[in-house]
């Protein structure tokens, strides 16, 4: 075998792995989307047949043979095609270590969970839901032992959403950041509060909040021509190539403001997704490196910009021409105080700044203890009722509004709430380096976000998965990440809105 000869075999079988999670991408898509209800099991089938041949795929003794010639000769590679060998065997080895009936099995299984989860949080129905949970921990606890025996299994699992990620740096983020959004929670809520009651008890067409949908992902940059909008249970985004993004949002017609900061924060998912680099585009190398720089990119867009008063201010004159009657007689200074309001509250979606990452370390807390065994499925919603008591001080009414809300582990997506909070930290450190070299206030106030897109682009997105998270974070910084940022931004922003000492 020759090295080009290694190429071809090895792109060839990259182009057929990639077509067939395009498929599965697609099928799992329309069944969150506008699939019929009873649709669950037909697709099932396929999707099990799929995920089967994508596991052949993937580990091919062709395709192994020719990815390890080319690993022993990457003096004779680019630096791109050295990645890209790296990052498939990389995953190749977890994949390889699971047993074909298994992995096909776990298909079948995430196919039906989804279906059984949203009537599950319809009906408000745990004990409907908890074996799917159950299966679900239990599989990726066996497939994290599969794949490394002698390390924490929750270890593993984290590490697969952002590399590197542990249980013990993950402790100390969240213990940095308690340190200090604890007492200012308390501070903040000992203030009277912000008047919000002006955007309730009046109805938001779904249809008009369409067109708001529309204007939004305009105003962020979205090119819609390769990003399409979908309605789903529980918003999220999902990433075809870079020619075909599908963001997704819940349209609540009691608040606009819910479906809003969706689309803002898909929005940036988007963004990350449509501006890899084009020679990256048909390599394991297009696409975001890791959750929780992907989720630095939503949160970025949803809330340093999305919350700006410079940003209120921009949209405000369009909001109210798309609902004259329901804000008639609202300031633009009235709405950025409301989306900025900081009070306890139940789903995490819609909390503010400041509590949301208590949300996030509900979650990291009871999937350690799924993982480790403390915690029984059959406990989860008197532990999560008993989490939200302790850390947000507010009692949960139900299941729906508890332990069911969230899709993620109906999904498979276990390990990958602790992104959130990172994804907010890595975005406030991002702002503060960006605003050494551009206007962002002034950016946004002018309705031209290019300077800033042009910012994350030349800094983030475009690298795709050239680095891994921490180094492509230090070559955008010039520093490693400090979760001082995110604290410090907190504490200014929260002191001033509320007038704090």
């Amino acid at each position: 075998m020759t090295i080009q000869e290694a190429k071809t075999v090895f792109r060839d079988h990259v182009a057929q792995l990639k077509a067939l999670h395009h498929a599965m991408g697609m099928l799992s898509f329309d069944g969150a989307t506008t699939a019929p209800e009873e649709s669950a099991e037909g697709r099932g089938r396929t999707l099990a047949y799929l995920s089967g041949c994508a596991y052949r795929a993937e580990t091919d003794p062709a395709l192994m043979e020719a990815a390890k010639y080319l690993e022993a000769r990457k003096e004779a590679l680019s630096a791109p095609e050295r990645r890209e060998i790296e990052l498939f065997l990389r995953e190749n080895e977890y994949t390889a270590a699971i047993p074909q009936a298994e992995y096909v099995g776990y298909a079948e299984l995430l196919n039906r969970a989804d279906a059984v989860w949203h009537r599950a949080k319809l009906d408000s129905d745990f004990a409907g839901f908890a074996p799917i949970i159950r299966d679900i921990f239990a599989a990726n606890v066996r497939f994290a032992k599969y794949y490394k025996p002698d390390q924490a299994p929750y270890d593993t699992q984290l590490s697969r959403y952002e590399r590197g990620l542990t249980m013990e740096r993950t402790d100390a983020f969240f213990g940095a950041l308690k340190e200090r959004i604890v007492p200012l929670l308390k501070k903040v809520m000992a203030k009277p509060q912000i008047d919000d009651s002006f955007i309730w008890g009046k109805v938001y067409p779904t249809e008009v909040q369409r067109r708001f949908t529309d204007y939004l992902l305009q105003v962020i940059t979205v090119d819609r021509k390769r990003c399409g909008v979908g309605e789903t249970e529980h918003p999220f985004t999902t990433f075809f190539n870079k020619k075909d993004v599908r963001v997704t949002t819940h349209y609540h017609e009691e608040n606009p403001v819910y479906s809003m900061y969706s689309v803002i924060h898909e929005g940036g998912h988007a963004l990350y997704e449509l501006h890899s680099a084009d020679e990256l585009e048909g390599t394991l190398l297009s696409g975001g490196v890791s959750m929780s720089v992907h989720e630095s990119q939503s949160r970025f867009m949803e809330n340093y910009v999305g919350r700006s008063r410079a940003f209120i201010e921009l949209i405000f004159p369009r909001m109210q021409e798309l609902f004259p009657e329901q804000l008639a007689g609202v300031t633009a200074e009235q709405m950025y105080l409301a989306v900025n309001k900081a009070e306890p509250s139940l789903i995490r979606t819609e909390a503010d700044e400041l509590t949301y990452a208590l949300h996030v370390l509900v979650r990291y807390e009871i999937e350690k203890g799924l993982f480790d065994g403390s915690i029984a499925v059959e406990e989860l919603p008197r532990i999560w009722n008993a989490k939200y008591r302790e850390y947000l001080g507010i009692e949960v009414p139900d299941d729906r509004r508890g332990v069911l809300q969230d899709s993620h582990w109906s999904g498979g997506n276990v390990g990958y709430f602790p992104s959130y909070a990172l994804g907010s930290a890595y975005g406030a450190q991002m702002l503060a380096k960006m605003k050494e070299c551009v206007d962002v206030d002034g950016a946004i106030r002018s309705g031209d976000l290019r300077p800033i897109t042009g910012w994350l682009e030349e800094h983030i997105w475009k690298y795709g998965k050239l680095y891994d998270p921490m180094e492509l974070l230090e070559r955008a910084l010039g520093e490693p990440f400090d979760p001082k940022y995110f604290t410090d931004y907190l504490e200014e922003k929260f002191s001033r809105i509320y007038g704090l000492d």
